[in-house]
Parts: structure tokens; C-alpha cells; sequence
């Protein structure tokens, strides 16, 4: 890379930071920044740096970035207060999910020419995961009723870990199709990631929290070290289902929410990662997302595509979530609240760039061109809308008076506050 590219990315951190306050609750967010700031030093703009989609380090900050969200987005989340308090992000995961997942999968077979049945579903598993940092204002507002916010706020931190083990089967699925010889080696690779991984990041997830409390409550640990320890944690569990033969983001995962139930105490250096460390991650995967991802969208996109991506955005995600909330007491624009915002972001561009990448698909690039299209118009439309739609139902719900949406629940960390 030119140093004068990392002069302009430099400076654009430096310049997005010192007017982040002013820019609080507008409709320009980190991600559309950063997108577009990638965009304009990338191929698509001034060329001022080459970003390949298959360059060595892209996927390795792509790994590690990926390892670090799903555990730091399963370590934030209390399962005790999540079925005490939180049936609603419940229902939108274990009834809304599948459900967007089939839709989708029935969708791309309608409108996308060619796909194959796994092809198709493993689509719209990709694109099933939501990013509430895209709206983050959503999440993150105090005129937002909390058990609204928090609804949104659980389920992004849960659906991409619970969304893939079903990506890694569907992959399985789909290159064993296409290779009727390596069939029962593709099906075989993708039970051993599905459940040696989960077995992994389980031992390593509670070992490391019995480890680091007991080293914190002898005053063996410094704070600093703490997050290190965490860090390393999170590492272990990705290394470990490689060595044996599992999936290492699944582990990553499942570590983390072993590990943020099991360790004593409210994890304050895990919450500090997300708030520097994991936030700039994220940053530097849209940047990138805007420089080698965006541009490849000229000239190869077409009328289904576009409509792949709108449907996946609003019908696909809405009607579900509509019908998981059925009986739950919720006034209907509430529905169509949670309905619209579900952003797809950051899981849905790794996902891709990571799952797609090591698949034996024949649609492979069509697939990817449709996830980097679907996260593009996300990433604008529930930027620009987040902070309106907030101010509009907090209105609304002002009106309702005394009813499911205020009853008080106990509040959750959001995953990165990017406001």
C-alpha cells in the first residue's frame, strides 16, 4: 500500500473522531464514512491504494476480526436475563431466523437464475445475520424504549454465531453437489466443524474464565493483562478447533459465551475491547469493504440482483419477524420497527469473504456480488434512517402509555457504539 493512502486513512480516523459528537444521531454514520472513504482512495475512486478481495492479509484481518466479534458479541450476553427479560429477541432467533433463512432461500430460487437449492440457502443464511452498529443510534438511544432497543441489541449479538453452523453446512452441502466424488468428504468436513468447534470453544471458554478469575482474585493479574487474557482466550478457542478439526469461529463463539457466563463480575475489559480495539476492526473491514468490495459491483449487477437485495432488506426480514412477534402483545408499528432494522453489515461481509471463498460453488461470485450489494444499500438506508426512526417511534411509543413495549427489562452492552 502507498504511504500516501495510509496518510488518507490516517487522517480519516483522525477527522471522522474529532467531529464524531457533532455527528452524533445524524444520518452520517462510521460505516457509510468509512465505506466511503475506502471507496474514494480505492480502485473505484483515486486509486490511490490497490485492495485485493484476495489478498493473504485482507482474510487475515478478515479472521480476526470475525473471531473477535462473535466473541466478544456472545461474552456481552447474560443467558439469565435473556430468558428472564428478553423473550423477544428469543422469538425473532429461534422463529424469525429460520424463517428469513427459508424465505430467502425460496426467494433466490424464484428470482436468481441458475442458483442450485444449497446455493440458494446458503445465500440467504449469509444474509440472515443482522449488525445493529449500521443503525446504532437505534440501539443505543435513551428515547428508545429499552426493551425495544434491547430486542435489537440481543438479537445482532446472537444471530451471526447462531446463523453459522447453518452457513457451514449449507457450504458443505452445496460443494458436495457439484462434486458427487468428494461428496461424502465435504459432508464429513462439515459435521466435524459443526460440532468438534462448539465442543473446543466450550472447554476453552470456562477453563479461561475459571483461569483469569482466579488469577484477578489473587491479585496475580493486573487490569491490563486481564484483556490480554480475554484476547488470548478468544485466540486459543479459534486455534484449538483447527488443531482438532472443527470450526474455529464457531468455537470463537461458543468460548465466548462460556466464557462471559461463567466469569465473575461485569467483564469491564471485554467491553473496553469493543470499545477501541473492536471498533476500530470494524471501521477497517468497511473501509475495506468500500475499496476492494464496492467497486467490484460495476457493470455485473443486474435487475434480479437488485431485487434480491431489496427483498432481503424488507419482505424477507420484516414478514418473518412479524409473524415470530405474532400474540407477543406488540403494537404494530413496534413490529415494523424491529422488521426494518435488521442491517446487514459486518457478519454478512466476512461471512462472505471467508465461507464463500473456500466453497466449491458454481455461484459462487454472483453470491458474493449479491451480499456485497445487499450490506451496500443497508449500510446507507439504515444509516440514514436510524436516527428519524428512532425520533419517530420514541414519539409514538410516548402515546402508548403503559403496555408490553415499556414493560422494564434489565439492559445488555451494545456490541459498538458507533454514534
Amino acid at each position: 500500500m502507498e504511504s500516501i493512502a495510509l496518510v488518507v486513512i490516517a487522517v480519516g480516523f483522525l477527522a471522522y473522531g474529532l467531529i464524531s459528537g457533532r455527528l452524533q444521531n445524524s444520518v452520517v454514520t462510521a460505516p457509510i464514512a468509512f465505506a466511503g472513504l475506502g471507496l474514494l482512495i480505492g480502485q473505484g475512486g483515486l486509486q490511490l491504494a490497490e485492495f485485493r478481495i484476495d489478498h493473504g492479509m485482507i482474510h487475515l484481518l478478515a479472521e480476526i476480526t470475525l473471531v473477535m466479534v462473535l466473541f466478544s458479541d456472545a461474552a456481552r450476553i447474560d443467558l439469565v436475563l435473556l430468558r428472564r427479560d428478553h423473550n423477544l429477541p428469543i422469538r425473532m432467533l429461534a422463529v424469525g431466523m429460520p424463517l428469513t433463512i427459508v424465505l430467502g432461500t425460496a426467494a433466490a430460487l424464484l428470482i436468481l437464475p441458475g442458483f442450485s437449492f444449497w446455493e440458494a440457502a446458503l445465500l440467504a443464511a449469509i444474509l440472515a445475520p443482522t449488525d445493529a452498529a449500521l443503525g446504532q443510534t437505534v440501539v443505543s438511544s435513551p428515547i428508545v424504549p429499552v426493551r425495544i432497543r434491547q430486542a435489537l441489541n440481543v438479537e445482532s449479538g446472537l444471530n451471526d454465531g447462531v446463523a453459522l453452523p447453518v452457513i457451514l453446512l449449507f457450504a458443505s452441502f452445496a460443494s458436495a453437489a457439484q462434486d458427487a466424488q468428494a461428496a461424502s468428504d465435504w459432508l464429513t468436513f462439515g459435521l466435524k466443524q459443526v460440532t468438534l468447534g462448539p465442543l473446543a470453544g466450550a472447554a476453552v471458554g470456562i477453563v479461561g474464565a475459571k483461569l483469569i478469575d482466579r488469577a484477578a482474585a489473587r491479585s496475580w493479574m493486573t487490569e491490563s493483562f486481564e484483556g490480554l487474557g480475554v484476547l488470548a482466550v478468544a485466540a486459543l478457542a479459534y486455534l484449538s478447533a483447527d488443531l482438532i478439526g472443527g470450526n474455529g469461529f464457531i468455537a470463537a463463539f461458543v468460548a465466548g459465551l462460556c466464557f462471559g457466563n461463567t466469569v465473575k463480575g461485569e467483564c469491564k475489559f471485554l467491553f473496553e475491547f469493543a470499545e477501541t480495539e473492536g471498533q476500530f476492526l470494524t471501521l477497517v473491514t468497511f473501509l475495506i469493504f468500500g475499496a476492494s468490495m464496492l467497486p467490484m459491483l460495476g457493470g455485473h449487477i443486474d435487475w434480479p440482483m437488485v431485487l434480491y437485495a431489496v427483498l432481503s432488506l424488507t419482505v424477507i426480514r420484516m414478514l418473518p419477524v412479524a409473524l415470530s412477534l405474532a400474540g407477543a402483545g406488540l403494537n404494530i408499528s413496534t413490529i415494523a420497527f424491529l422488521g426494518w432494522f435488521g442491517p446487514r453489515g459486518l457478519a454478512s461481509i466476512l461471512f462472505a469473504l471467508l465461507i464463500l471463498d473456500q466453497s466449491e460453488i458454481l455461484r459462487r461470485e454472483e453470491a458474493l456480488l449479491i451480499t456485497i450489494l445487499t450490506v451496500a444499500i443497508s449500510t446507507v438506508a439504515h444509516g440514514v434512517s436510524a436516527a428519524p426512526a428512532a425520533r419517530a417511534y420514541a414519539s409514538a411509543a410516548e402515546k402508548m402509555g403503559p403496555c408490553e413495549e415499556t414493560r422494564p427489562v434489565e439492559e445488555m452492552p451494545v456490541r459498538i457504539r458507533m454514534d
